[in-house]
């Protein structure tokens, strides 16, 4: 069978049908192509010829990111993301064939849901991830303020004097602007300089790696909310494993783009896949992931509110804690 192994044109599906049949395009050339997929599809028996429909595909367990190479065959790697991670655990790493991919990705999932990128001034708190050089959320944010052009974008580590300056002028210019964070530093951050803000859009990333003591998402958001006047804190619910993020523009619920797609798996059964209502596993169809692998189970507890929409509600038991993880609800 002659497979293709050029890049589907995923960012203009807009039809369901479109959508499964470059699923399942993509999941014959990853069995293929993927050895490591290949391998876990066979272990479960589960290959193109007995899969019919979306929730028999093999979702591949997130934790294969921090033990194999998981890229196609004979491609070569242009960049590695990795996990932030916390002490004691073992980082995930995603080798990415083409950067090309990850960048269509998420400026047309940022135009998609917030417009372009030159309407705003982008402010990132990210200071753990900062550190690091393999971060595919600084990758992304970097070529976001490339792309918005404004002369006062910038990260910020720990300098939340000059943030705080910066984010007044800008409001006394009325300029557009999207502060994204990690969620600790947010909360330091508002709990130091708490001002109305009201041509800001405030976003967390999730991750309190240990800063302070964990706390709900939706604490989170009523605090940064009443620190900054804000009626909606919005989420960006990203991973390294991940090449194509979704947005919460309030109260926690998430959308995707249309090549990407959530369902959910039963706790205690990983193969019964497209719950909805009910909490379970999050499995993700990511189609940017083509030469790495679109169909991953992750440790993520969440529920399918149907209409493309998803909350995140926290983590398995014994998982490992990642660096973006997300709070529990």
């Amino acid at each position: 069978m002659h497979l293709n192994t050029k890049f589907p044109n995923i960012f203009s599906l807009d039809k369901v049908t479109l959508f499964e049949k470059t699923v399942f395009e993509v999941f014959r050339f990853q069995y293929k192509n993927i050895s490591v997929y290949h391998q876990f599809c066979n272990s479960i028996n589960k290959t193109p010829l007995s899969v019919s429909s979306l929730n028999e595909i093999p979702f591949l367990p997130i934790d294969f990111f921090k033990t194999h190479r998981i890229i196609s065959e004979k491609s070569e790697t242009q960049a590695i993301f990795g996990s932030s991670g916390t002490t004691g655990t073992t980082p995930s790493f995603h080798h990415v064939k083409d950067l090309s991919i990850y960048e269509n990705s998420f400026k047309n999932t940022f135009q998609l849901f917030y417009g372009a990128p030159q309407d705003y001034c982008i402010l990132a708190l990210l200071p753990s991830y900062l550190e690091r050089n393999d971060s595919s959320l600084v990758y992304m944010v970097d070529k976001l303020m490339k792309l918005s052009k404004h002369p006062q974008n910038g990260f910020y580590k720990n300098d939340f004097h000059s943030l705080s300056n910066t984010l007044r002028t800008l409001e006394n210019r009325q300029q557009k602007t999207l502060l994204i964070g990690v969620s600790f530093a947010l909360l330091d951050f508002a709990q130091q300089y708490p001002m109305p803000l009201n041509n800001t859009i405030i976003m967390e990333t999730g991750g309190m790696k240990g800063r302070q003591e964990e706390i709900t998402r939706e604490e989170l958001h009523r605090i940064l909310a009443l620190a900054f006047q804000q009626k909606n804190i919005h989420s960006e619910y990203g991973m390294t494993e991940l090449l194509s993020q979704a947005y919460s523009t309030g109260n926690g619920i998430f959308t995707p783009p249309p090549w990407m797609k959530i369902l959910i798996r039963e706790t205690y059964d990983p193969l019964q896949v497209g719950l909805t209502n009910k909490t379970g596993g999050i499995n993700i169809i990511d189609l940017a992931n083509y030469y790495s692998c679109s169909f991953i189970a992750t440790q993520d507890l969440g529920k399918n509110l149907g209409n493309e929409k998803f909350e995140v509600l926290g983590r398995f038991d014994h998982s490992d804690i990642r660096g973006c993880n997300l709070l529990m609800n």
